[in-house]
């Protein structure tokens, strides 16, 4: 949808066509019983990235949806007596950290001043670039950046030089794990996602996060942009070395200049390009690392839920070992770390009065074969935790319950091994080490989304569609 809403903005005819009802791919909403869930993303950070793209589209994100800051930002439980609230306001974190550690607070003044570097620098610099060449990283200014950066150490290690404590340590790894990687395998680059908790902070869109969706398909047909949904695209078209159009399901054909395609790359190059055109073989996507797969349940529940914030991380096992298990082992966790979202603490309109809407996650190996036992078991064990740690028996009242993952992600998404956050953020995927953004045969076509440049989430995927609408906008103007 941002590279939609920019080429309509910049005057192109344009047409996107979409499998599901409604706009948002992942982001997008189910309503039942009263209970509106977000499925797919819910963690709002980096605000300015969505006020940017509004800005482009002569908007603001306070025309579309209201913004929350949430304080506390999370709540993390290490066990029954070490449940640590992250509080919003920066004097009052510092605190919570020296209260742990002796000296902590001073350490996480110097670490978040290089943590602020890295997100300017990346920002400014590194996720703007295409992904054409090395020749991209060449200038003087970058070049100087790249070790400063940290690009060759890891982020374990990284936050290992500034924190003792396992729970510090914990907290200030746990962003890189919606990354795709274990903490000792992820560059320490990505501390900037540190600066991008803790400084920036984490918001919320009144109404939930398909508010952004919305919005989005909003400004992108307000620019002249027709978005057709259940239309599943069946085959791209190609001629002359070019992509020429679409073959929706059912048989329907559409020619086009200019293609993005930000449905899943390997989706694109491996069933929806013919052979002749497809940029990767099947040996290729199979030694990608990819970031995991997600077991979700959506529950309704009949009552108020004590003790839950909106953000929630249940880090009472061992951490290390359940990202060994995602990334080495590729097995079903018995004991998961595990994430509960009730947003329904923040915004009453996502459930009916007095109940509470509850979204719960555990990380899982990508194409995990689906296991309904096993899937239960660790329903269970969640269950058991949120009744040991709220006093409450979320199970005796639930009302709604649809559970979510890795079949639900390939029929939903066309995920490739059925992932949820796209590849995953080693140093040999980054940058030109991922799938191109440019077609190297059809110069017409170009790709956007979690599985190329700059990589996952919700921020890097609008960079990715205003970077592919400005590439190919580049080229039609080069060709016409």
């Amino acid at each position: 949808m941002a590279s939609a809403a920019t080429l309509a903005r910049d005057g192109y005819e344009v047409d996107l066509f979409d499998k599901n009802s409604g706009p948002g791919g992942r982001a997008t909403i189910m309503r039942k019983e009263g209970f509106t869930f977000d499925m797919g993303p819910s963690w709002y950070w980096m605000p300015q990235v969505f006020e940017d793209f509004f800005s482009s589209m002569g908007s603001s994100v306070s025309d579309h949806y209201e913004l929350e800051r949430l304080d506390p930002s999370y709540k993390v439980f290490f066990g029954p007596d070490e449940v640590i609230d992250m509080p919003a306001d920066w004097e009052t974190l510092k605190e919570v950290f020296e209260s742990i550690e002796i000296g902590a607070s001073v350490q996480l003044e110097r670490y978040m001043k290089e943590a602020a570097y890295k997100y300017k620098v990346g920002m400014e610099e590194f996720v703007w670039k295409p992904g054409k060449s090395v020749m991209e990283f060449a200038h003087w200014k970058v070049l100087k950046s790249v070790f400063r950066l940290d690009m060759f150490t890891s982020v374990q290690k990284h936050v290992g030089k500034y924190f003792k404590d396992r729970r510090l340590r914990q907290i200030m790894e746990f962003p890189v794990l919606f990354l795709g990687a274990a903490p000792s395998d992820t560059p320490a680059l990505y501390s900037l996602m540190n600066y991008a908790d803790l400084k920036l902070g984490t918001w919320y869109p009144k109404g939930g996060m398909y508010e952004i969706s919305k919005a989005m398909a909003s400004v992108a047909e307000e620019s002249g942009a027709r978005l057709h949904f259940n239309a599943e695209v069946e085959k791209i078209l190609t001629e002359d070395h070019r992509a020429s159009g679409v073959q929706l399901k059912g048989g329907e054909t559409h020619l086009a200049d200019g293609m993005i395609g930000g449905a899943d790359y390997h989706h694109i190059d491996q069933v929806l390009l013919p052979k002749e055109h497809r940029q990767y073989s099947p040996k290729y996507w199979d030694r990608r690392k990819m970031a995991p797969s997600s077991l979700l349940f959506y529950l309704g529940i009949d009552s108020t839920i004590p003790k839950l914030r909106h953000h929630n991380l249940f880090f009472d096992e061992d951490f290390d070992q359940h990202a060994h298990i995602i990334y080495k082992t590729k097995q079903w966790p018995d004991k998961p770390l595990f994430y509960a979202c009730c947003p329904s603490k923040t915004d009453p309109s996502v459930a009916p009065e007095g109940k509470e809407n509850l979204f719960l996650l555990i990380p899982l190996p990508p194409d995990l074969k689906d296991n309904e036992e096993r899937s239960e078991q660790l329903f269970d064990f969640m269950m058991d935790k949120l009744a040991s740690y709220t006093g409450f028996e979320v199970r005796d009242h639930i009302q709604y319950k649809k559970s979510f993952a890795m079949k639900d992600f390939k029929s939903a998404y066309h995920s490739f091994k059925g992932n949820a956050y796209g590849l995953a953020n080693t140093l040999d995927q980054t940058a030109i080490f991922k799938p191109a953004m440019h077609h190297k045969s059809l110069k017409n076509l170009l790709f956007s989304g979690q599985l190329t440049n700059p990589g996952p989430g919700l921020p890097p995927s609008i960079i990715s569609g205003r970077l592919a609408a400005a590439e190919l906008s580049d080229y039609l103007k080069k060709k016409h």
